[in-house]
């Protein structure tokens, strides 16, 4: 059957009786219509489970992702706890160099005999009142020495040198008596004045003690 036969067929076909087909067209109809079934269950049905499927995918990539982040901070955690106890044991070494309450005045007097031993005289040692911080108090405490420069330096090396943390701050170093014309070759003693901070921890009672919203 040619190709001009055959739509000379399918345009004397009765659209109003099937029946009166030839066996081919039915077979065709049946082919048409099964594709049809087909195409239109495929977008109902077949589609949108499809589209689920691809999120679901993407869920569980992410979930993946998620999963293996969470197991390296898992796997770390030793690493963390090492590095917190090692933290810890820094902290309270440098804690037990804050000394207590009651350690104080011997502080002080380990920075007056420190000023002794540099050969440095005395004009003033004068505590300031304490300044609260968050577990510890500053304590500073105005000094005036006089002495050369070596003597200073022996001073304040020294008071570095001292188990206890002593910060000399504010330093400011003049001579005593401004040089006279023609004596440039007379040095003058020197005179210096600052404030020498130390620190101590507070105790539970002056933490508790201690206002609500104080300035940290």
């Amino acid at each position: 059957m040619t190709v001009r036969e055959l739509i000379d067929e399918l345009q004397a076909l009765d659209m109003k009786n099937p029946g009166a087909w030839p066996g081919w067209a039915h077979i065709a109809a049946a082919v048409m219509a099964a594709i049809f079934i087909v195409a239109v269950g495929t977008y109902t049905f077949i589609k949108p489970e499809y589209e689920q499927l691809g999120v679901e995918q993407a869920n569980e990539q992410q979930l993946r992702t998620d999963f293996e982040r969470k197991q390296k901070k898992v796997a770390a955690l030793d690493a963390y706890k090492a590095q917190l106890a090692e933290m810890q044991r820094n902290f309270g070494d440098m804690l037990k160099q804050l000394p207590s309450k009651t350690e104080v005045a011997n502080l002080l007097n380990d920075i007056s005999q420190t000023r002794v031993a540099s050969s440095l005289e005395e004009e003033l040692f004068q505590p300031q009142p304490e300044i609260p911080k968050d577990f510890y108090a500053e304590i500073p405490n105005k000094i005036v020495v006089t002495g050369d420069y070596h003597q200073m330096g022996a001073f304040v090396s020294g008071v570095a040198a001292l188990p206890r943390i002593v910060v000399i701050d504010e330093v400011e170093i003049k001579p005593i008596n401004a040089p006279k014309p023609g004596d440039a070759t007379v040095k003058s003693p020197l005179r210096m004045t600052a404030l020498a901070k130390t620190y101590r921890y507070l105790d539970a009672n002056e933490i508790s003690a201690k206002p609500t919203g104080a300035a940290k």
